[in-house]
């Protein structure tokens, strides 16, 4: 989730090294949700969602609510038990914006596990990298992943965030009977 233009579709080409995701130089590109089922090497499938983004819409307020209510329905939805994980990317050049911030705390209500991912780091000299990583972490109060879709820089790292993530999601596996089960610890 994330800004329009933020680099959202971009990012995910960059994760599967290959053109999945519709991208345009031109914000507002992504209208619907689309999910791809990807995976890394032998590693689980996992599924990457990319919604439109907030901020600017083509079609204007109209298609604003609508992207607004496509979003919600998705993490509130009857399937979802606040279980899904997400990633809120923001723009490493722009840190701390008011839309940013917003959606940061709508996502600590939606979602079940999430995290910060700065992107386009590579458009930051050294020294501007640095100051921008710690005001967005200043400000969102939580670690920020700096990542560039055109470097690569900070994808690993993504990779073994969401793989991290996605593991979280998973329903705890029942014991079998034929496992000893550790005694559980017991309250005051």
């Amino acid at each position: 989730m994330g800004r329009s233009n933020v680099g959202k579709s971009t990012l995910i080409n960059a994760l599967v090294r290959q053109r999945l995701a519709r991208t345009s130089a031109a914000p507002g590109k992504t209208r619907l949700a689309n999910i791809y089922r990807v995976a890394r090497g032998a590693g689980a499938p996992v599924y990457l969602v990319d919604l439109p983004g907030y901020g600017y819409a083509r079609g204007g307020r109209e298609a604003a609510a609508e992207f607004d209510a496509l979003t919600r329905a998705f993490f509130e939805g009857r399937d979802s038990a606040c279980g899904r994980a997400a990633l809120l990317l923001v723009d490493a050049r722009h840190p701390g914006l008011d839309s940013d911030r917003a959606a940061w705390q709508w996502l600590h209500a939606s979602a079940g596990y999430l995290s910060i991912v700065a992107t386009k780091i590579d458009k930051l000299a050294r020294g501007e990298r640095i100051r921008a990583l710690r005001e967005l972490e200043s400000v969102f109060e939580d670690s920020v992943l700096p990542v560039s879709a055109v470097t690569g820089e900070g994808l690993d790292e993504l990779w073994t965030l969401i793989e991290l993530l996605a593991n979280k999601n998973k329903p705890p596996r029942k014991p079998s009977p034929l496992q000893k089960r550790a005694p559980s610890p017991r309250r005051k």
